[in-house]
């Protein structure tokens, strides 16, 4: 029988770090160029910045992402090792400590007893896993496709901006890059929330304010050591 209905968690791990990705790439590069501009310097040098924050951020943003998951990956298999010790060699208090769970969820104890006895019969490891643990092939840590995705979409987020600076008069950059970037995130927050099954404007009111207190508070700093120069 088909299931009809559309669940989004599958999604968590690389839409995490897809958004937060592309988030800091669009605010993080927007904002470099954004001061920079402010300090009143030329086009060659904003330009020159924008390219080094892009490529330091995605290194940057895929070793952080990947170092990040790969903890939590590193917790999950010690805990699940650490689970199979106990199956092996206390299996009963195992199976008490799952029908409580089923209890504490609403089953009457004779009912989760039966349920216990049957999933450990079938698959011990896993359902306490899913059921003790909260670890499921679901929402399993993946270092090596959060990374990757956070990478390349830093990158794509940060390329935005760059682009700007190729064709905008160093005189206008400031709020034309300010407030592309600010669509930008409007738009990377709205995807995200349909992508995710979420309220769009709540992502999209989100994303914009601190990407525009990013910017402004960077545009305020390049603008005050420009004057000092």
């Amino acid at each position: 029988m088909r299931h009809p209905e559309k669940h989004r968690t599958h999604r968590i791990g690389w839409l995490r770090a897809a958004v937060l990705g592309a988030n800091d790439g669009i605010v993080s590069t927007a904002s470099l160029i954004v001061g920079v501009a402010a300090a009143h310097v030329n086009r060659s040098s904003i330009l020159l910045t924008g390219v080094a924050g892009l490529v330091a951020g995605a290194m940057s943003m895929a070793a952080g992402e990947y170092v990040s998951v790969s903890s939590q990956s590193d917790t999950e298999r010690a805990d699940l090792e650490r689970e199979r010790e106990e199956l092996a060699t206390d299996g009963d208090r195992e199976h008490a400590e799952l029908a409580a769970i089923y209890v504490s969820r609403g089953l009457d104890a004779e009912l989760a007893s039966q349920v216990a006895t049957q999933l450990m019969a079938k698959d011990a490891l896993g359902v306490h896993a899913r059921d003790e643990l909260g670890i499921s092939d679901t929402l399993t840590a993946r270092p090596i496709q959060a990374g990757l995705a956070s990478a390349a979409t830093f990158a794509v987020g940060a390329a935005m901006p760059i682009l700007l600076v190729l064709f905008v008069p160093v005189s206008a950059l400031v709020w034309t890059v300010s407030g592309s970037s600010l669509l930008f995130l409007a738009l990377l927050g709205s995807l995200a929330a349909r992508a995710g099954g979420s309220p769009v404007w709540k992502s999209v009111a989100r994303v914009t304010f601190w990407g525009a207190l990013a910017m402004a508070i960077t545009a305020g700093v390049g603008a005050l050591f420009g004057a000092s120069l």
